[in-house]
């Protein structure tokens, strides 16, 4: 997505956010512009991505909007963003649960924090991820979602472990790539 800024030229929405840049230690070393982090050779920054599930053992996956800079159209597991400096990741977890998907807290009790790994990937031609990401799981009770069609594609409740069990029966879904090492490092 494109807004104007004042002299009127189209920039990317990214370009008026920042992000936190972290060392490999997840340990702050200021805030970066966010479309620069994501440019160029990038700035490695602080990220989550959040894994929803239900009571069946089901992962709720998220395809990402054809307006993402990066992975559009790719399916995520559910949520990913990044916290604002000084807020928490289950802070930014919640938040994008409520922004993405319409899920308010009294529909989960048990966010938590499960992992952190540190990750860089190029998108062909567009940009990069280079993050501290942290995992994050909940499941829900209530599973009645509100997804904002700007940020989510299509949704699609998956049998967690047949998922990892079986990559090549999904292949044609083209996963986050953080979302595939958050999946693979769960079940190591």
């Amino acid at each position: 997505m494109s807004v104007q800024d004042t002299a009127g030229e189209e920039t990317h929405e990214n370009a008026r956010q920042n992000v936190v840049a972290v060392d490999s230690d997840d340990v702050e070393q200021g805030v970066v512009n966010r479309l620069e982090a994501h440019t160029g050779d990038g700035v490695r920054h602080r990220a989550f991505t959040a894994l929803v599930f239900d009571h069946d053992g089901r992962i709720l996956l998220a395809q990402r909007s054809p307006g993402k800079r990066l992975w559009d159209t790719y399916w995520d597991g559910t949520v990913a963003s990044h916290p604002v400096e000084g807020q928490t990741q289950e802070e930014a977890t919640e938040e994008r649960l409520a922004d993405e998907l319409g899920v308010q807290p009294g529909q989960y009790t048990d966010l938590r924090l499960t992992d952190k790994f540190e990750y860089k990937r190029y998108y062909p031609n567009e940009g990069l991820e280079w993050e501290v990401c942290s995992v994050l799981k909940c499941t829900l009770d209530d599973t009645a979602l509100d997804p904002d069609e700007d940020e989510v594609a299509g949704l699609l409740w998956v049998p967690y472990e047949r998922l990892y069990d079986n990559p090549k029966w999904y292949r044609q879904l083209r996963l986050c790539p953080w979302f595939e090492i958050a999946m693979r490092r769960d079940f190591e």
